[in-house]
């Protein structure tokens, strides 16, 4: 693993911020939070969080120019959650448009399951360097009402009513449905590996 990694957590009012950073802590690294444009673009590594809702979430990184610079990164970035279904083109969530990084629709689950989904679930299909030494069918931990339905960025699959890409890939940018900080050894795994890339 490259040390001296500058790792930076895109810090614009996302909940899950602390225990993300107590996280990357435990695997021997400190992440800075910042919203500053040229900290974020000079990072080695970029964890883009997200606890809350969709429109006033895409309301911050508007207000902050975070927005244009997000889909500019060249590093590699990780969307955890909310991060990631903010990374695709549209939720239905608030009726947002979001970064269009990832070629994707954010849909909310039907009334055929209990929304939202809370707790551990397995992943499959896993497709990715990101899950290096991760098994197929591994639980993680997830908290949501809406989801990205299968797409061509998927590297990891889910099921909950429906199957649902849990984790996406294009370029640099990565993103994940559910909180690896909050997944035990997996989540950490999973954690080590994106500091790898």
């Amino acid at each position: 693993m490259k040390e001296n990694q500058k790792i930076v957590i895109i810090d614009y009012g996302a909940g899950n911020i602390q225990s993300i950073k107590f996280a990357i802590k435990r695997l021997g690294f400190d992440a800075f939070l910042s919203h500053d444009e040229e900290e974020i673009r000079n990072a080695d590594k970029v964890i883009f969080p997200g606890v809350g809702e969709a429109g006033s979430a895409m309301k911050m990184l508007r207000s902050t120019g975070l927005d244009k610079v997000i889909p500019e990164l060249k590093q590699p970035v990780l969307g955890i959650c909310l991060g990631m279904q903010l990374m695709c083109n549209h939720s239905e969530e608030g009726d947002t448009t979001g970064l269009g990084i990832f070629d994707a629709e954010v849909e909310r689950f039907s009334k055929s399951v209990k929304v939202p989904q809370i707790g551990w679930n397995q992943i499959v299909n896993l497709n990715s360097h990101l899950f290096d030494n991760v098994e197929d069918g591994e639980y993680v931990y997830l908290v949501h009402s809406y989801y990205v339905p299968e797409c061509a960025d998927e590297i990891a699959r889910t099921a909950y009513g429906v199957n649902y890409s849990t984790a996406l890939h294009r370029d640099n940018f990565y993103g994940v449905q559910f909180h690896p900080e909050k997944s035990s050894k997996t989540g950490e795994q999973i954690l080590k590996n994106f500091l790898n890339l």
